[in-house]
């Protein structure tokens, strides 16, 4: 299993070209990664985004690499945004997930670098087992906090869906935090406090999916892709992909077939599909099977179709969607 490498669109171009003038509004005053006194901070994607702009607060300025409505793993970037990379105050993303960005940030090499890969673990969740169960995973991996440093991300076989784990989430949020405080000393007192009352709410989550998901029916849900080998190791539930990592591959004859069996002895009734790519092959296999569709949100970006404002906001529309669709009580 690899995390693929993507090629140019004319959309995707156009993509970059929405992301250089974010980053050029952003540029630094006096080359030393501010503006109007603010840190400037460039995230990757979503995920990356949300933690800076909720721990960083009213000391940063943050932008984000990835525009709304475009699927992360697609993005390609421009020469001027490498080179503007450089003049961040930091950069906030996740080794493994983007090429494009990883190889900006190499030949970049701003002073001050957050890489969420590196403040907990990453895991192969076995996308590649086609008609068999390769994705179960009980929960019980709370011992799994403190893993700051481990740095798995050069594993092509790593998932990179981390942030939809409540528990390591927080474990990368606390990382962001240091780096914040790093980057900005000044301000260290109020990135501790808010990291603080984040990781606290991540927790709440955590806990809210752990006695939400109490009492179901069932453990296995079909999505498109294999984002959420974490979230189903973290609560005991059992994943069973279209495709493997890449929300685009077209699932093999072998794999739809096994699908089928899957769904009619786990009695699954959902099929999920998400926001940024087609539900053309989701709807597919749940017409064939008599089954209702559902959305399942990987949070790889907010757009107009999200259920929900924020990070937080469609966590909870996704526990609310599984709670019906595994027959919780």
């Amino acid at each position: 299993m690899n995390i693929r490498r993507f090629r140019p669109t004319t959309a995707l171009v156009g993509a970059a070209a929405l992301g250089l003038t974010t980053l050029t509004a952003c540029s630094t005053d006096a080359g030393d990664g501010r503006t109007d006194g603010k840190l400037d901070v460039v995230a990757s994607f979503y995920p990356m985004q949300f933690l800076a702009q909720r721990i960083g607060g009213n000391d940063v300025h943050v932008s984000s690499l990835t525009k709304p409505g475009v699927e992360p793993h697609d993005l390609e970037i421009s020469p001027r945004q490498t080179a503007d990379l450089g003049k961040a105050g930091l950069v906030v993303y996740l080794k493994g997930l983007q090429p494009s960005v990883d190889r900006a940030i190499a030949q970049a090499d701003p002073k001050h670098v957050a890489d969420a890969a590196s403040y907990t673990s990453l895991e192969d969740h076995g996308t590649e087992v086609e008609g068999e169960h390769g994705h179960g995973g009980e929960a019980g991996h709370d011992g799994e906090a403190g893993h700051e440093g481990h740095d798995h991300s050069g594993d092509a076989a790593a998932d990179p869906h981390i942030w939809l784990d409540p528990v390591r989430y927080a474990q990368v949020a606390e990382g962001v935090g240091k780096a914040l405080e790093k980057a900005d000393p000044d301000h260290a007192a109020t990135y501790k406090k808010n990291t603080t009352a984040l990781v606290k709410e991540l927790n709440t989550l955590d806990q809210d999916f752990r006695s939400g998901l109490k009492g179901r029916s069932s453990d296995t849900f079909i999505t498109t892709h294999a984002a959420f080998g974490y979230l189903a190791e973290r609560y005991g539930l059992r994943q069973e992909a279209i495709s493997g990592l890449d929300p685009e591959s077209e699932p093999s004859p072998a794999r739809v077939k096994g699908l089928h069996t899957i769904a009619k002895k786990d009695k699954v009734n959902t099929v999920f599909f998400e926001t940024l790519v087609s539900d053309r092959t989701a709807k597919t296999l749940a017409g064939d099977l008599h089954l209702r569709t559902d959305v399942l949100d990987p949070i790889e970006g907010i757009g107009s179709k999200s259920k929900g404002d924020d990070y937080i906001q469609v966590m909870r529309a996704n526990l609310t969607a599984l709670r019906k669709a595994l027959g919780a009580k």
